[in-house]
């Protein structure tokens, strides 16, 4: 048992009573499975997201020559798979060593733990760390409590993206006068098999699924893809309004209700024990809110 799951069975004593619990994880998708257990639920667990590294490094290597001439004032970092994907992209012509000391010499923002750790793991001084929920608005809330002493305007941004381009960020960090460039190093593509999730949609539309787990934004892109591709996205979304749908937070949040969803639970902190262990201790009530 992981030591997420260990921590879960000493502090609470919730209990998904049986009800069939639906989670979209890929990467972590044994674990997520094994905290449904240990909550009492029947896990079904349908892999949505592949990590396919771009077929070019194009912006990965003309980071690394910017970053190397002194052409890049600072770095948002966004994830940690995207730090040690772009430290791998560029070891040709930037070893992991002549990176972290091109780092130590401009601002590094890192948006939350996982970026933390890998930067550090480089051995990287972190600047700033963004606070949970981890979330583009609060990237920009720390920058400005910090404009005084790392001020935006006329300051050359790189933001390592994690498959998806953030607009808002963007946008936000123009704004206040910094001119933005994008390093995206790797992308999201559906998984090679789509059947588990095919599966599962089959399963929320017959009424055999009563929670869904969503652990980012991506994971419901993909959903619905693939119930397009089936031409049943009308019925999953009809169906959906039936279960009760937990949020691992407000980015997640935002697309389920950009589609007109409801978001009954969104969890305190934005990690996947907090989602499993707040959607034990809430779903069987909220349950009896859905329509039937």
């Amino acid at each position: 048992m992981s030591r997420v799951g260990r921590k879960l069975l000493i502090m609470t004593v919730a209990s998904f009573n049986g009800l069939t619990v639906l989670a979209l994880e890929s990467r972590r998708a044994r674990e997520i499975a094994r905290l449904i257990e240990n909550l009492g639920g029947v896990p079904v667990v349908a892999p949505s997201v592949r990590e396919v590294p771009l077929e070019s490094n194009r912006e990965a290597l003309e980071f690394a020559r910017n970053l190397s001439s002194g052409r890049i004032d600072m770095v948002i970092f966004m994830t940690g798979v995207g730090v040690k994907a772009l430290a791998s992209a560029i070891e040709s012509v930037c070893s992991r060593e002549e990176l972290a000391r091109r780092l130590n010499d401009i601002v590094v923002v890192a948006r939350g733990p996982k970026p933390t750790a890998a930067l550090r793991e480089l051995g990287v001084r972190i600047s700033l760390i963004v606070p949970e929920p981890n979330t583009w608005r609060e990237l920009l809330v720390v920058l400005d409590q910090n404009k005084d002493t790392l001020p935006l305007a006329g300051r050359r941004v790189a933001i390592q993206e994690y498959g998806v381009t953030n607009p808002e960020l963007s946008a936000g960090l123009t704004e206040r006068g910094a001119v933005v460039t994008l390093v995206n190093v790797y992308q999201w593509a559906l998984p090679e098999d789509v059947a588990p999730l095919q599966n599962a949609i089959e399963s929320v539309i017959g009424g055999d699924v009563h929670v869904l787990l969503v652990a980012s934004s991506v994971q419901i892109r993909h959903l619905f893809e693939v119930a397009e591709q089936m031409k049943k996205a009308d019925h999953l979304h009809e169906a959906l309004g039936r279960i009760v749908i937990a949020s691992i937070g407000p980015l997640s949040s935002e697309e389920l209700r950009g589609r007109g969803l409801c978001v009954d639970i969104e969890c305190t902190h934005p990690k996947m024990g907090f989602l499993v262990q707040e959607a034990a201790e809430h779903a069987r009530e909220l349950l009896k809110t859905k329509p039937t």
